[in-house]
């Protein structure tokens, strides 16, 4: 069961770039106009991408949609396939297998723990924690003839393929999409969404119809949690530059009502006095817009060296308070490879610990506005040895209004604005509380949280079995009518959980021929006087959650009706 999700990559490079128009933002404020980013389009996509972090294209929502390499009839490659993280049958669970690309078969080993550890991880304690008894993880290991990934656009003889294009620790790439195909296909119910695994170190990766990753251990799992979110809940976007908002997550316009009405932080009354002056409001769900602009992104992918700083010059209009420089790097691992300035004064960049060569997003907030007129942002390497490794991968600036204009509390809910690359305003639900918006965020958010269990329970059955039986009994009559509910292990049925979490339960109501039995309520294993047994017994299940606040299609709730028509007596 391939389930697909269509996209396409917009790459944007650049060097330097001056901005000078003014433009109204949410606030009705004059402020500077956010840059305007060129794109070129990548190759070797098949239907599509997500490439962390960057631009991406309208994201389709077809899942049985194909591309014309699922046409190609070729065999699958030999499966060695291993459970990972199992919660129940794979045809009333959502599998996620892990194909291995770049192992060769002295690496069977190195495969499948790389694939628990990315399973484990973003399944336990965090992601998909919660939804976890919902899910399966499997590991499928094909040997490869060579190890590791192409790079410079030649794939390796590897069973899919995979490669990097260029020199940017980005897009990860598959060759041999008709395979991967094949591989899923042959799984059946078992395989719902493949991901293909590259034994690589370094940061990368792709989503779409195949999510790509590497076996990075810092940033493995963030770009699968990432990946996961676009395929598994079929949302966009949350950061800026992009070209995919869409989902639970997205808000178009703020005169429209909102998808996370009922996930909106109460306002105060501080805030509501500042409503009609510094702030605009959706009609329809009162929650106001929180005050912040872009006034520049980029995303170079360039190659730093000792000769000439890379730099970016933009206008600010002093307008906001306080202000954020975000940008990634790679292929610097120590303080004294590079300095970051902004007009001038070093912002004191740290790199990540432990980090090595691989890529890294950082985040340096900074008190006050930016003045009136024209700022430069420019990134200096200092250690000439990192020449032909260091990368500046990409960079932002946002500024926002102070803190009752523009509330960044972790936790609050309302609408702030997101710019796309063709400076159109949607709207997020928090400042930066999801890993759809920020990368190194390892949770999503409640409303993306919410659009998880309710697309998973799309296609996952509470029920997962319901059998009958004959039991033996006392006097006077000596046989009874037992049945037995199996249902997915969530609230009191989670395994290895000391009691429900997030305020979970299941809600259980027996009936016979029509009339509730009161007595049998909440229970999972009923017995029943086999001289009265036969009749006609309705079963309806409903679980409740903190984590879902609003179920229009009842996904929350199962029934089953099963008709006995012979007492054991009469048929043993």
């Amino acid at each position: 069961m391939l389930n697909h999700i269509t996209t396409f990559l917009l790459l944007a490079f650049g060097t330097s770039a001056s901005l000078g128009n003014a433009w109204i933002d949410e606030t009705g404020i004059a402020v500077q106009q956010p840059m305007a980013m060129p794109a070129v389009k990548g190759k070797h996509l098949g239907k599509g991408t997500c490439i962390m972090h960057g631009p991406l294209n309208a994201l389709g929502r077809h899942r049985d949609a194909k591309d014309p390499s699922h046409s190609i009839s070729v065999p699958s490659p030999p499966l060695d396939i291993r459970p990972l993280v199992v919660s129940g049958p794979p045809e009333n669970r959502i599998d996620l297998v892990f194909f291995s690309d770049g192992y060769t078969s002295r690496e069977s080993d190195k495969f499948f723990a790389d694939a628990k550890q990315l399973a484990d991880d973003v399944s336990q304690n965090q992601t998909f924690y919660t939804v976890k008894p919902l899910i399966n993880f499997w590991g499928a290991f094909t040997p490869s003839e060579e190890s590791g990934i192409g790079v410079g656009g030649v794939p390796k003889n590897t069973p899919f393929g995979l490669y990097r294009d260029g020199t940017e620790l980005r897009a990860v790439y598959y060759d041999k999409p008709e395979v991967a195909h094949a591989a899923c296909d042959s799984m059946q119910d078992q395989c719902d969404y493949p991901i293909l695994l590259g034994n690589d170190p370094l940061y990368g990766g792709l989503g779409g119809e195949f999510t790509v990753i590497t076996s990075s251990l810092l940033n493995g799992p963030l770009v699968l949690r990432h990946e996961l979110g676009h395929s598994v809940i079929d949302v966009g976007e949350e950061y800026d530059g992009g070209f995919a908002y869409f989902g639970v997550n997205a808000a178009q316009n703020n005169s429209e009502p909102v998808p996370w009405a009922h996930w909106l932080s109460p306002s105060d009354t501080a805030h509501d006095d500042l409503r009609s002056t510094s702030t605009s409001m959706s009609a329809h769900s009162g929650a106001r817009v929180e005050r912040s602009v872009m006034p520049i992104q980029v995303y170079p992918w360039t190659l730093l060296n000792i000769t000439q700083s890379w730099s970016i010059s933009f206008n600010a209009s002093g307008l906001y308070n306080r202000h954020l420089v975000r940008f990634s790097l790679s292929g610097l691992p120590e303080a004294s490879d590079l300095r970051v300035e902004l007009d001038g004064k070093d912002l004191g960049w740290i790199p990540k610990e432990g980090l090595g060569l691989d890529r890294w997003h950082y985040d340096i907030h900074r008190d006050g506005g930016l003045s009136n007129g024209e700022h430069e942002l420019r990134f200096t390497l200092l250690n000439g040895e990192r020449e032909g490794v260091a990368q500046m991968c990409s960079a932002e600036i946002l500024e926002f209004g102070d803190e009752s204009e523009f509330i960044s509390t972790p936790g609050h809910y309302s609408l702030y604005p997101t710019y796309s690359d063709k400076n159109e305003t949607s709207y997020r639900p928090t400042n930066e509380d999801c890993l759809m918006r920020v990368v190194t965020t390892p949770n999503f958010c409640k409303v993306c949280i919410e659009g998880l269990w309710l697309s998973l329970l799309k296609r996952v059955n509470l029920i997962d079995n319901f059998t009958e039986s004959c039991t033996r009994a006392g006097l006077p009559d000596p046989w009874a009518k037992s049945f037995n509910l199996e249902l997915v292990p969530l609230a009191q049925l989670r395994q290895g959980v000391e009691g429900p979490i997030n305020n979970e339960a299941y809600a259980i109501v027996w009936e016979k021929d029509g009339v509730v039995l009161d007595e049998f309520a909440n229970q999972t294993y009923v017995t029943v006087d086999d001289a009265g047994s036969v009749g006609v017994y309705t079963v309806s299940v409903k679980f409740s959650t903190d984590e879902v606040r609003v179920d229009k299609e009842g996904l929350l709730k199962a029934s089953l009706r099963h008709e006995v028509k012979t007492r054991c007596r009469d048929s043993l």
